[in-house]
């Protein structure tokens, strides 16, 4: 495990030799500087970017900066960095690249974050204001372009400007339902002077997030909680980003009431324990999916009910009531009817809860789901080839479970979710709503550079790593230890097993052709180790983790193996398919 990267991983390109300029006694700064001091105001370390013509202020200015920077070889692996920092740290993530094409290529994983609720500033540069709205050279309307996909959205006018918009900025992406704010700078304003003065107030009068619920709605939900006799707890990525991972656990022992988990709030709940069902949905677990079917209330719990977790919504939980605890009062009621709607902060709510809940036995619902849990065990059929499954749990055993997992999208990533154990919060990083290929290696950078000392993992498809995979590049050039596990079946794997259950096994370019994925790794320097054989798989893994240095592992693996159970689109929870 990683000991002694911590003073590596932040170095600039440049080493960290230069040292911000000693004032002279000038009251005023560039709007660039002012940009800078106004990160460094609120706590800002890192910055992941990718330099170019309107950015260039920003970027002088940060040759005497305090803050570090992380230079990617793709605006969008800047992105996915920031946001991976940003999950595993619980801070904003900060982007930054300069006007038109730059701009344009941070939106993936602007939307990424939008969809995933991860507080990230993205800041470009523009143009001058004079030429805007001309079609300038590399002119784009990234403000309108991204208005969908973000929080709320500046373009700075003026420099005195720029202290109060990164503060706000920041407040704005990282309370209520955390999201992506976009700061564009034209050149001018980077360019021109004025008094930096730091931004202490704030008034947003038409942004208040309600943080503690009606007491009135906590009281209704718990009535409904005590008098259920077969509860589920579906717990989401809320609680992880509110850090209600403990109050969560108590609630489920003084209830003894299962929890299934959603994609991204794994780890918001320990995968260990005995009320754990895993994940739900699409490709949940059997157990997970019919105790939703079977239950007589759900209670959601920072989670907002997507159509890969409930399938057919007519018959998701049809015999239950629904409590849904969520901070965003635009989620209660959008996909599913709600019975009792709580409106606050996870933590704060189930705190609340927490000070009037009983204890309760419901001892036969408790055996119900432990004997759905030893019938329908998730389980694969062992052959004498390399078996992805196999891959995932050897990394879990030999990491403990205490590794920071990132993922690419595909089969892998739902092997990920029910093979490797998560126990902790902020452990499992991985792009939900937006099912962004290539997240996998740019976030597990994000990952490494907020966790320094720890062991992290990119598990991977042999076609979503190769989306960003010259990010590579950038785990050598800082010293990052990332392991990246590629599980190589030679297909899109997951579009695959889509065209074998629903197309008549028509494999419409979905077949790859791969490169040697060692030799490229060699080729970035990094290092590379094929796997073939279940015998090498032990000894791969093991030496992965003692590198110092960033290692891509290529796992030769069942072509044609699948994703099981798996719910059809559209389908009941409770009609699986394996």
């Amino acid at each position: 495990m990683p000991s002694n990267v911590t003073k590596k991983v932040l170095r600039s390109q440049k080493g960290n030799v230069s040292k911000r300029k000693k004032e002279t006694g000038k009251a005023q700064l560039s709007g660039a500087e002012i940009l800078l001091r106004s990160l460094e105001d609120e706590g800002v370390e890192t910055i992941f970017g990718y330099p170019g013509g309107q950015a260039l202020p920003i970027y002088d200015a940060l040759y005497d900066s305090k803050i570090n920077h992380i230079l990617c070889r793709h605006e969008q692996g800047a992105a996915h960095a920031a946001d991976g920092y940003a999950r595993a740290t619980g801070r904003p993530g900060v982007c930054l690249a300069t006007s038109g094409p730059g701009a344009t290529n941070l939106v993936t994983g602007i939307a990424n974050a939008f969809m995933d609720s991860v507080p990230m500033v993205a800041i470009t540069g523009q143009v001058p204001q004079s030429l805007l709205g001309r079609d300038s050279f590399q002119e784009a309307d990234i403000t309108g372009i991204t208005l969908p996909i973000t929080k709320h959205s500046y373009l700075v006018r003026d420099a005195s400007e720029l202290a109060q918009t990164v503060k706000e900025a920041i407040y704005i992406a990282t309370t209520g339902r955390p999201g992506p704010v976009l700061i564009d700078v034209p050149r001018d304003v980077s360019s021109s002077r004025a008094e930096y003065r730091r931004a202490d107030k704030m008034n947003l009068p038409g942004y208040r997030p309600v943080m503690d619920a009606d007491p009135a709605q906590v009281e209704e939900a718990a009535r409904a909680i005590l008098k259920s006799q077969r509860p589920v707890i579906y717990a989401g990525g809320g609680v992880v980003i509110s850090g209600a991972h403990e109050e969560l656990l108590r609630m489920a022992e003084l209830l003894m009431a299962p929890v299934c988990n959603t994609l991204l709030g794994l780890g918001g709940f320990p995968g260990n324990h005995p009320l754990s069902l895993g994940m739900v949905g699409m490709h949940g677990t059997k157990y997970a999916n019919y105790a939703i079917s079977e239950c007589d209330l759900l209670i959601a719990v920072g989670a907002r009910f997507d159509d890969r977790v409930t399938g057919d919504v007519e018959t998701f939980a049809p015999d239950a009531g629904i409590v849904h605890i969520d901070i965003d009062p635009a989620e209660i009621g959008k996909n599913v009817r709600v019975d009792i709607p709580v409106v606050g902060d996870v933590k704060r709510v189930l705190g609340q809860l927490l000070k009037i809940l009983e204890p309760r036995l419901g001892e036969a619902w408790r055996d119900k789901i432990m004997a759905w849990k030893k019938e329908y065990p998730l389980t694969y059929c062992e052959k004498d080839c390399l078996k992805p499954q196999a891959i995932i749990r050897e990394i879990c055993r030999q990491t403990e479970g205490k590794a920071r997992i990132t993922t690419e999208v595909g089969q892998h990533q739902m092997w990920t979710a029910h093979y490797y154990t998560f126990t902790k919060p902020r452990s499992f990083i991985t792009s939900g709503g937006l099912g962004t290929m290539g997240y996998g290696l740019p976030a597990a950078i994000g990952v490494q550079v907020g966790c320094p000392d720890e062991l992290v993992f990119d598990i991977a498809g042999d076609g979503s790593i190769q989306m960003n995979i010259q990010e590579l590049c950038t785990a050598v050039n800082y010293e990052l230890p990332v392991n990246v596990a590629i599980l190589n079946n030679g297909y899109l794997g997951m579009v695959r097993q889509w065209q074998e259950f629903f197309y008549n096994r028509r494999y419409s370019q979905s077949e790859l052709f791969n490169p040697d994925f060692v030799k490229l790794a060699e080729a970035y320097g990094a290092e590379g180790i094929r796997v073939s054989r279940p015998a090498e798989l032990i000894p791969a893994i093991e030496q992965a983790i003692k590198s110092s240095k960033p290692v891509m592992l290529d796992f030769i693996v069942d072509r044609e193996e699948n994703v099981l159970p798996m719910v059809p689109p559209g389908g009941a929870l409770n009609k699986m398919l394996g």
